[in-house]
């Protein structure tokens, strides 16, 4: 069910990095991303928006990008970044992807990867976007496939209850979706992307396979099945850009990127915050942008 002010995944203070990633058998599944966002990734750009990007696990593959925005609702994932990346090149920005604080047109390119699942409201999100994009830009989209193979295996032979083949989403637990390849694809085109290209991804995600096989020879196998272009693995990438007309103002520098999150009006700095033209303010703490709630 969606709700009237969508639900919003935070992990704030978590210890995502170290329980679900560092040294916790997922490096078949890190090397398949990876080599993947290389491929989709143009050779040189100018501004890159990740939205999602946690503490950072991904941000070394947009090093073509002049300058990369790292977004997220956590304040602290963003902390941790920003001590490895440092700001030479990079931006950190702690808001709420419904509400980008951004002018439009101002990226050229954007990523959104294993994040999507966690909002129940995929249409605002999208059209979030394609907004804050110029023309042409490019998207990359990675979202977890409802219609997967150990999905349909199971619901065939009784043991789940929702249907793999509805195109609605299904949240399996508390804000976390899985979605039909063509839902996705309906709703990426509503917001004015044109999709050109799917890649499943993750095809042996088994847990004794990744005990037993080396992550090397995983992801050598799995890019031969990325090929067959056969979407029941339970990731899918798409490359995606942006169409019909948006002002292009890829060109604002520094602060003159950042719009109010509830007006849209041109942000100026003011010190260590931003102010709207009625006196609203965001903070810049720690040097992050922090647009998640403003400041009196």
């Amino acid at each position: 069910m969606q709700h009237e002010t969508p639900r919003i995944c935070d992990y704030e203070g978590s210890d995502y990095r170290t329980r679900f990633w560092e040294g916790q058998g997922r490096s078949y599944e890190d090397r398949v991303e990876r080599a993947v966002l290389q491929r989709l990734l143009p050779a040189s750009g100018q501004r890159l928006l990740e939205i999602g990007a946690g503490f950072g696990r991904l941000t070394p593959e947009y090093h073509a990008y002049q300058q990369v925005v790292l977004l997220d609702y956590s304040f602290s994932q963003l902390q941790y970044a920003r001590q490895q990346y440092g700001d030479k090149g990079f931006l950190y920005v702690a808001a709420n992807a419904y509400q980008l604080p951004f002018m439009p047109g101002v990226f050229d390119g954007a990523t959104m990867i294993r994040v999507i699942h966690h909002f129940e409201n995929v249409p605002g999100v999208l059209q979030q976007i394609r907004r804050v994009m110029q023309p042409q830009g490019r998207f990359i989209l990675e979202f977890a496939n409802k219609r997967n193979m150990k999905a349909l295996l199971r619901h065939a032979m009784g043991r789940q209850n929702w249907n793999p083949n509805d195109l609605d989403p299904v949240e399996f637990v508390e804000l976390n979706f899985n979605f039909h390849p063509a839902y996705i694809q309906k709703e990426l085109t509503t917001a004015g992307f044109m999709t050109q290209e799917r890649i499943p991804v993750s095809f042996f995600r088994l847990g004794i396979l990744k005990r037993t096989v080396p992550a090397s020879l995983l992801a050598g196998l799995d890019k031969v099945m990325q090929r067959t272009g056969w979407l029941v693995a339970p990731g899918i990438f798409t490359l995606n850009t942006a169409q019909n007309s948006t002002p292009n103002n890829i060109g604002l520098i520094g602060d003159a990127l950042f719009a109010c999150p509830q007006t849209g009006a041109l942000l100026r700095r003011d010190g260590d915050t931003l102010v709207n033209p009625d006196g609203l303010r965001w903070q810049i703490r720690d040097g992050i942008y922090d647009f998640k709630a403003p400041i009196h």
